[in-house]
């Protein structure tokens, strides 16, 4: 079964210029997607990926975002949650499709026993052609991660570097953005764990910051790219966000975030824990709505 969530954009909610900053809408489509899986497995629930997001459309202040979450296929302790995200003008009752993503969920189970998790009930058409992508989507997502490990082993091999000759290129050093978050029980879910949708809206603020430092504008968050939560934080920890940007691409950038969680005594003595890291991608447009163009950049 699904669930559903409706929630009105507020001036709380919105960026600089009056749109549904993707922040709290990354926390609202994560909490959707758990209510989800936990409905479905009877047990808590942890992100353990979100595949690559697509932003399709602006909400504005005023209109209403509707989130329907619902768990397209079921394997041993995980499951893959599909999210849609829709926006509605109040005044025209007008509808249009904000965001579809697709997030992968493991069961946490109490104790050292272990959760098999029943199979999706398949009650529509729509059901069994997600069901069925759904097992597709999983061997790509498994393929990307292991190509992308094999490239950056090559990548790190002595004397294989990229160097930029164009002489206005900007030194990616100039982008880097660090920013140090203390998790507080407000920041934690229902299992005592740093909220995924939190730490979401964190690695977009520092990911949009350093994306500006070229784009001289308000970066638009165009997609989320290979999400992934690599290991768990806690109430009290110290986490850190470093973002750069990697390459521009004419009106688009790629900004690498990575998370790494420190305890008190981890702190201490330098050592963190590598817990999470995405690529997300910006455009930025001028006040005519125009796409501004990014200049080259030099690693």
């Amino acid at each position: 079964m699904a669930v559903c969530m409706s929630q009105a954009v507020l001036p709380a909610h919105a960026g600089p210029r009056g749109e549904l900053g993707a922040g709290p809408l990354l926390r609202w489509m994560d909490a959707a997607a758990c209510l989800a899986a936990e409905k479905h497995a009877g047990v808590s629930c942890v992100t353990a990926s979100m595949d690559d997001i697509q932003f399709e459309e602006a909400a504005r202040v005023g209109q209403i975002i509707a989130i329907r979450a619902k768990v397209n296929r079921a394997f041993k302790t995980s499951m893959e949650v599909g999210i849609k995200v829709t926006v509605q003008d109040v005044f025209t009752n007008a509808e249009k499709i904000v965001s579809v993503a697709y997030a992968t969920y493991v069961a946490k189970p109490v104790g050292a026993g272990k959760v098999e998790l029943k199979p999706v009930e398949l009650l529509s058409a729509e059901d069994h052609l997600e069901h069925s992508l759904a097992i597709e989507r999983r061997r790509i997502r498994l393929g990307y991660v292991q190509v992308f490990q094999k490239l950056m082993q090559e990548s790190n091999k002595e004397g294989d570097f990229y160097t930029c000759e164009e002489k206005d290129a900007v030194s990616t050093e100039h982008t880097h953005v660090q920013s140090t978050e203390l998790v507080l029980p407000p920041h934690a879910n229902h299992h005592g764990n740093t909220f995924g949708g939190q730490i979401m809206a964190w690695m977009q603020t520092v990911a949009s910051i350093s994306a500006s430092r070229l784009c001289r504008s308000h970066p638009i968050l165009k997609s989320v790219n290979m999400f992934k939560f690599w290991g768990p934080s806690f109430v009290g920890d110290r986490l850190v966000f470093n973002a750069i940007v990697n390459n521009t691409f004419h009106n688009s950038v790629e900004v690498g975030v990575r998370v790494e969680a420190y305890n008190c005594e981890e702190w201490i003595k330098d050592q963190p824990r590598h817990i999470n890291s995405a690529f997300l991608i910006f455009s930025a447009v001028n006040d005519q709505g125009e796409l501004l163009t990014f200049p080259r950049v030099k690693p």
